[in-house]
């Protein structure tokens, strides 16, 4: 069964009725997509995906955590920095956490400041997210360091407990510093890009994106806020748990 349309002639037009009308219907708004970017798209389906995977870290560490019968360690003890000769429970992870958060803020003012073609802001706030993302790697490298020279934890074996407890920390810190070390050389050449104008003037070449559109700055800003938000529950988990 078929329907009447208006058209700008005052005249009526049949529309297609059944699975006809339906395809009608969907493919008379592609118009409203032209502008769209894929690459928001994609990165959204991409950060879905890891979702999946990090919540199978996560839910398997706690499965793990719950079932051993061997003590857990402490993490306050474990984690633990001395000071001035006082041992000081979780210090480095707080300063992780703050610097990585601190480093959401950043982002939100490199993509506030893309869409304002404001370069210079641009490039300055991209590469002090990368500083405050590459200072996150270092301090881990300094967690592993400790862990694996200082209190001989492997991820076959654990000296100050349960077995598994090496193997969960590196796996999903490990994997979760990988995100953070490939979002620091990706802010590292957006932050070049913008410097040399390439968004301006659609140069071709690797992340360009649309002339004069920063929507890639906006892209890199979803990857980034993402891998911060994964840092929330890993340290709720694995360090306050």
């Amino acid at each position: 069964m078929t329907q009447p349309v208006m058209t700008s002639t005052a005249e009526s037009l049949p529309l297609p009725g059944g699975l006809q009308g339906i395809v009608a219907d969907w493919s008379s708004d592609q118009r409203a997509f032209k502008n769209v970017p894929w690459g928001k798209a994609m990165m959204w389906i991409f950060l879905l995906s890891d979702t999946f995977i990090f919540s199978c870290f996560l839910i398997s560490y706690m499965t793990v955590r719950i079932s051993t019968t061997v003590p857990w360690p402490n993490p306050s003890e474990v984690f633990g920095l001395t000071l001035f000769g006082k041992e000081i429970p979780l210090l480095l992870i707080a300063i992780m956490t703050f610097v990585l958060i601190s480093s959401s803020g950043t982002m939100a003012m490199a993509v506030k400041f893309g869409y304002e073609k404001n370069k210079k802001m641009t490039f300055i706030l991209l590469l002090i997210t990368a500083a405050l993302g590459a200072t996150f790697v270092g301090m881990q490298a300094f967690e592993w360091t400790k862990l694996i020279v200082h209190e001989g934890v492997r991820p076959w074996g654990n000296p100050m407990g349960a077995a598994q407890f090496g193997s969960s920390f590196f796996m999903i810190t490990g994997f979760h510093g990988t995100h953070v070390s490939i979002g620091v050389i990706f802010l590292l050449i957006m932050a070049a890009k913008v410097w040399r104008g390439d968004l301006d003037h659609e140069r071709p070449g690797f992340l360009t994106g649309r002339k004069g559109n920063y929507e890639i700055i906006e892209t890199m800003g979803l990857y980034w806020h993402f891998v911060d938000l994964v840092w929330v529950f890993i340290f709720a988990f694995f360090y306050l748990w």
